[in-house]
């Protein structure tokens, strides 16, 4: 599927707090995920590169995680933008299907598309 969005102006949009949405798999069917106890937390420097991790949010407004993270590097080829993932024991490529300040979609290499909306943090005053 050809996108006509200039992949470059997605960069900006990739850094921040995900909360997936919808996973549709590549034989079409659809899941979506209503409540999420994990977001996804993508750090992106002026470089390219940087790492996600999953951050479980409190209702205080900090988050808990593990040590665990998952290196990436962004790089646009064939008009599209790619992120490599590498942790010890992986590498895998993903691409950016769209980046905004709200949604973030991208698809695999298994042709699993995940949606993606921008965390709001719900905070509990005590």
């Amino acid at each position: 599927m050809a996108c006509s969005k200039d992949p470059e102006s997605f960069i900006p949009h990739v850094s921040g707090y995900w909360e997936i949405y919808e996973v549709t798999l590549a034989d079409g069917s659809k899941r979506e995920y209503t409540y999420n106890d994990t977001v996804d937390y993508l750090s992106v420097t002026d470089s390219l590169t940087g790492f996600r991790k999953k951050m479980k949010p409190s209702f205080d407004g900090t988050y808990t995680t593990s040590e665990d993270a998952e290196s990436l590097t962004l790089k646009i080829e064939s008009d599209s933008l790619h992120i490599y993932y590498t942790t010890p024991y992986a590498t895998w490529k993903e691409t950016v299907l769209n980046a905004t300040e709200d949604e973030l979609l991208i698809v695999n290499q298994q042709n699993v598309r995940y949606l993606y909306k921008r965390f709001i943090p719900i905070t509990v005053e005590k």
